[in-house]
């Protein structure tokens, strides 16, 4: 008998919106301010909150302990395991007043930004200095037939990767089709075939099942996912690690959309010859089609 997950926590969110009637005017107050502000909640302490939030220490402890928690500790670690998730919490602010108070100001909120995205591209480019990215392009250049997998969120970014390996090969499948299964499209592959899946944080149920069929089928996979994915490398053929980290409320995806550029451009550089006579053609076809100004 398969035994029944256990339930997550409500994030802390979640359980001010449950019980927010049932609060004191005072608590609400600060209830507010933390629901304005949920990001500083990874470094606030009770101290802080209170004095931000125009109520007493004592008053902020009482709301903690009425959300099903121990103290303002357990507080900031909810909310640091939250985001390492992909959950959404606040973000960068460009205006002034409170709403600012993250990372200040205009100018410097956009730098914060910039940097974390250049770390983010120099870490994912940095992984694959090894040969992984050598490697990844020659297994999708020789295969009969690729299959690009993206569930939820790495949707868009399989989709902009299949849409650069087409313009170099000419069997390039992205799964699953907008409102259909995925079975249908893994039968038939094999050995001589290829598969990326694309699997950043948040990823849905059955994402592992899928991993696993590829495996029974002997198909070698192409990895694409951020550090929470690394549990299933060793069932990837290459795995490219690419962190989606974000000062702003969301993931960033600039870093995997930079790797599988990089990642394509590689690929139909190893499959050159066919490449050219392929680009070739498309083209013609643009302007018989005049499907481009």
């Amino acid at each position: 008998m398969t035994a029944t997950p256990e339930a997550q926590p409500a994030p802390i969110g979640q359980r001010i919106d449950n019980s927010y009637a049932e609060l004191s005017p005072q608590e609400q107050r600060a209830a507010d301010f933390i629901l304005d502000h949920i990001a500083d909640l990874a470094v606030y302490n009770a101290s802080e909150l209170a004095r931000l939030s125009g109520v007493s220490k004592a008053t902020v402890s009482r709301l903690f302990r009425s959300l099903g928690f121990t103290d303002a500790q357990e507080v900031r670690d909810h909310a640091r395991a939250l985001r390492s998730e992909g959950v959404p919490l606040g973000g960068i602010t460009l205006g002034s007043g409170d709403a600012g108070l993250e990372l200040g100001h205009g100018a410097a909120a956009l730098e914060a930004h910039l940097e974390q995205e250049r770390s983010n591209i120099h870490r994912a480019l940095e992984a694959v200095t090894d040969g992984r990215l050598d490697s990844a392009a020659a297994l999708l250049a020789r295969a009969r037939r690729v299959v690009v997998i993206g569930l939820r969120n790495s949707y868009p970014v399989a989709l902009h990767l299949r849409q650069q390996l087409i313009q170099g090969l000419a069997d390039v499948r992205l799964a699953p089709q907008p409102a259909q299964s995925i079975g249908e499209e893994l039968a038939g592959l094999g050995p001589d075939d290829a598969a990326v899946i694309v699997g950043f944080r948040r990823r849905p149920h059955g994402f592992t099942e899928v991993v696993d069929a590829l495996r029974q089928l002997g198909v070698p996979v192409v990895l694409i996912g951020d550090s929470s994915a690394a549990r299933y490398a060793p069932h990837a053929t290459v795995w490219l690690d690419c962190p989606v980290d974000s000062v702003t409320a969301l993931d960033s995806y600039a870093a995997a959309n930079s790797l599988v550029a990089l990642l394509a451009s590689e690929t139909l550089g190893v499959a050159a010859r066919g490449t050219r006579s392929r680009i070739s053609s498309i083209n013609r076809l643009y302007g018989d089609l005049n499907e481009l100004e």
